[in-house]
């Protein structure tokens, strides 16, 4: 059995290798087909072949099966048990076989594709690839014989005997990832590595006080922006090693209808029935309305606007109790990520556990009372975040930014109650031997236990181990009490003077603010804010007053600043003495130069 470490690695090897194979097609449609037109062929033509390679050593069983039952009224069970999977096929063709007949290749393999059970059926018609089928098939320039053969290579063997579920869905993410460049989409837009969802999973999985309950792991887990579904995939490939017999039913929801069809084929091929991937836009079509989940694992995108939903966003939060989102104000349009973050936490059970990626944005982003203010007051007043773990940088294929898991917990034990633990893991990883777009740096599973070690121990602290290739890898935790991440925003005003210096007053005789002076402090909700006026202000101006009626709560997460360390600047003579050697370096160089004459 490979270990984790071993899967990681293989991300960057043979995974890359095949998606490189399979893309060699292009070369036929070049000409034809302009380069961001590929993944129109070939994406759909990938997931059929790897349905006929899964189905290939039941073909017979199945025809067999069809023709003894071909007068059932209801066959659709006996043909599902016939192949092995809930999908089949029962056109006689294989692909070896269509390559036996050029001369009628489009009849035949129209009947092949016509010959998919009905679940496969929808997957092809949301890509709709009737419209390749009859574009490749155009007399003027007939591709479809030439695509076929070059599917039916050895090396593009994508049977489940050579290729896992997890690796199938890092090659649809790979060929996405070039079809998203063709685009001039973000590279990689799609892709969360094995490593980061594995430290996904066992964060869940450690913030769980009943995933070993029972004889065996029974969770329900849930993605609310799946892409492929291949973050479904590594969960429960990560709990499948923790416990093979692990019961994990899987659950997504997707709006692209290509990386929707892939997420569907995946899940046919895991032997589920696929009715628990669905197609639609989560914040404006929730396809889970009513469900809750043990588990929430997400990596939404950073950034988008979300002015494409906001009509329905804005409908559903105007219902009372805000459906969905049950906070007093929506962030900007100019990015969506805290109204999945929302969405997360109504899908969650009362002990559910969420694992959410987010960029540094929501630490701090909108002033007290905006809409990305209201959410974290949400959140950390219900006391459901527990814990927030910054992943090195070079961590994702299309990004080298800083980012961050935040997990949640609506069940957090008594010992974590009012408190949220920072994690920097920030120096916590790997070198990769070769990178994968901006990703050069793996979690491996030294760095994993070392982080997921510091969050069980919910302590200050700071945890150190030796890396595969001697490295040094660390982790440095803070714990915090949630009230310490709020503060009053109070306005301090100024009186305004007339000529002669005197404060101005207004018909009721109190002073009037000068509103070029007014000015704001932000004060711990520890702190008692008239004291801290009296200590802080009043000493610099006398004259100065709250005005009570402005003052607001707000919550920021200070991440950089918690893990600051200050660096003692060098002595001034130290400077000076170093910027006198270089002088006189500098002076022997120049006598050098020019041969003594000044």
């Amino acid at each position: 059995m490979p270990t984790s470490d071993d899967l990681i690695k293989a991300v960057g090897a043979n995974i890359q290798e095949k998606a490189s194979l399979i893309w060699s097609v292009a070369d036929t449609l070049r000409g034809p087909y302009k380069p961001h037109e590929y993944g129109l062929v070939i994406l759909p033509m990938t997931v059929i072949k790897r349905f006929h390679d899964c189905l290939l050593p039941k073909h017979d069983k199945v025809l067999a099966a069809a023709e003894k039952y071909k007068n059932f009224e209801v066959k659709d069970g006996f043909l599902r048990e016939a192949s092995g999977y809930p999908f089949y096929n029962t056109s006689k063709f294989t692909f070896e076989t269509l390559l036996a007949d050029p001369a009628n290749i489009e009849d035949n393999f129209r009947d092949y594709v016509n010959g998919f059970s009905d679940n496969v059926a929808d997957i092809l018609a949301r890509m709709k690839f009737a419209d390749q089928i009859e574009r490749l098939c155009d007399p003027d320039a007939p591709l479809l014989y030439q695509v076929i053969k070059d599917f039916c290579k050895p090396q593009a063997d994508m049977s489940s005997s050579k290729i896992t579920a997890v690796d199938m869905g890092y090659i649809f993410e790979n060929l996405i990832q070039r079809f998203s460049e063709s685009y001039n989409e973000d590279a990689g837009a799609h892709f969360t590595s094995r490593d980061i969802v594995y430290l996904m999973t066992d964060l869940l999985i450690q913030a769980d006080p009943h995933v070993f309950d029972g004889e065996h792991i029974t969770k329900t887990v849930y993605d609310q922006t799946m892409g492929t579904s291949q973050m479904l995939g590594c969960t429960e490939e990560r709990l499948r090693q923790l416990d093979s017999e692990a019961h994990v039913t899987l659950y997504g929801q997707e709006f692209n209808p290509f990386t929707f069809g892939i997420a569907k084929a995946s899940a046919l091929i895991r032997g589920d029935d696929g009715a628990n991937m669905r197609f639609g836009d989560t914040l404006s079509a929730d396809k889970f309305d009513g469900f809750r989940f043990d588990y929430c694992i997400s990596n939404p995108p950073f950034g988008d606007p979300w002015n494409p939903q906001a009509a329905d966003v804005e409908k559903e939060h105007k219902k009372p109790g805000h459906g969905r989102f049950p906070v007093e104000k929506l962030p900007a349009k100019g990015d969506g990520q805290m109204l999945f973050v929302l969405n997360g936490l109504s899908k969650l059970k009362d002990d559910g556990v969420m694992a959410i990626v987010q960029d540094a944005s929501p630490l701090y982003k909108g002033k007290p009372g905006s809409g990305e203010d209201c959410i974290r007051r949400y959140v950390l007043e219900n006391d459901w975040l527990d814990a927030i773990v910054q992943l090195p940088n070079d961590s994702f294929y299309n990004t080298g930014i800083a980012t961050y898991v935040w997990l949640f917990s609506k069940g957090k034990p008594p010992e974590h109650a009012d408190k949220v633990l920072l994690i920097d893991a920030s120096q916590c990883f790997e070198k990769r031997r070769k990178g994968i777009g901006d990703k050069k740096n793996d979690i491996t599973k030294v760095c994993r236990d070392l982080i997921v070690q510091a969050y069980s121990e919910y302590r200050d602290g700071c945890w150190e181990a030796e890396g595969e290739n001697g490295q040094k890898v660390a982790v440095e935790a803070r714990l915090m009490e949630t009230v310490e991440f709020g503060f009053n925003r109070v306005t301090v005003e100024s009186p305004l003077l007339d000529e002669q210096g005197n404060p101005v007053l207004n018909k009721r005789g109190a002073k009037q603010p000068d509103k070029a002076k007014s000015d704001t402090e932000d004060i711990p909700l520890t702190q008692d804010i008239d004291a801290y006026i009296e200590r802080e202000v009043l000493p610099y101006n006398p004259d100065a007053w709250v005005d009570k009626k402005k003052t607001q709560v707000g919550y920021t997460i200070p991440f950089t600043r918690v893990f600051y360390k200050y660096t003692e600047l060098e002595p001034s003579a130290d400077i000076a003495q170093r910027i006198l050697e270089h002088e006189k370096t500098l002076e022997v160089s120049l006598e050098a130069l020019f041969g003594g004459e000044r």
